[in-house]
């Protein structure tokens, strides 16, 4: 018999919160009838300045099968947060997965660049992405490179190896789920071999938090200036310079300047 579920909930904290918050996502987008469209990134939106698309677009699921199929890998995958002594962890989880959520993101952004700049497939240029499932393979590939001898539990009955579970799920997923997007999974395991290999390293609680303000940030102001939440608080208007946007505080005369420097524009 299995522990209680308060007391698994206590030993994956981070992940319970993760399921928390993107159940709760999930049961707002159904109460508002909220579509892929508002909430998900294509390469267009991306190009159109909607940067904030990168974070809604992971923790958005449309689908309930969607949202059941992510939250039951990701539960069975917070056995990352108890494994301090592989030097993983708490901290290593919340960590990284910020680094999934972004890097996973733009990367599938650049691929869609590739085949539509390079192989003129035009198809890409409007499809739209949603889900953690990113995140989810992205730590699928992290375990199996760890812990080779644990296991991937599927909806409670399902259990896969999680060697090969990456691209068991890719190819389950793809064959199951037509819609489902081959390139966000792919982008999840490039990502999580490249920190489970050490390729990208170094994440501290100092580079995480600098990090969370530069995501809050340029999440903030590009959600003003694409115009899809106005911040009563908040004006972004022209200086002399039109490559130099000048960010002002309503109600005081307090003006910033600051560089303008480009951040980069349906699948579940």
């Amino acid at each position: 018999m299995g522990k209680p579920l308060f007391y698994e909930v206590m030993e994956k904290p981070a992940t319970s919160c993760i399921i928390g918050i993107c159940t709760t996502i999930w049961f707002y987008i159904q109460k508002k009838n909220i579509g892929y469209q508002h909430v998900g990134i294509s390469y267009e939106t991306a190009i159109e300045g909607h940067y904030w698309r990168l974070i809604t677009s992971a923790f958005s699921h449309i689908s309930v099968i969607h949202l059941v199929f992510n939250m039951s890998a990701l539960w069975s995958l917070g056995i990352v947060e108890q494994l301090d002594y592989l030097g993983l962890g708490i901290a290593y989880y919340l960590q990284y997965t910020l680094v999934l959520v972004v890097l996973s993101g733009l990367l599938v952004l650049g691929m869609y660049h590739i085949l539509i700049q390079r192989f003129k497939i035009e198809y890409f240029r409007r499809v739209t992405a949603v889900g953690y499932s990113c995140v989810v393979f992205g730590w699928m590939t992290i375990l199996s490179v760890k812990q080779p001898s644990s296991k991937l539990d599927l909806f409670g009955f399902i259990s896969l190896p999680i060697s090969f579970a990456p691209f068991e799920s890719l190819i389950f997923t793809s064959i199951i789920v037509p819609q489902a997007s081959f390139l966000g999974h792919l982008s999840g395991i490039i990502v999580g071999y490249a920190i489970a290999w050490g390729l990208i390293h170094g994440m501290t609680n100092y580079w995480a938090v600098s990090m969370l303000g530069w995501i809050v940030l340029v999440f903030v102001f590009s959600l003003k200036r694409s115009g899809a939440y106005d911040f009563n608080f908040l004006e972004i208007e022209s200086v002399t310079d039109p490559s130099l946007p000048s960010v002002r505080f309503m109600g005081n005369s307090r003006t910033l300047q600051m560089s303008s420097v480009p951040l980069g524009g349906i699948e579940i």
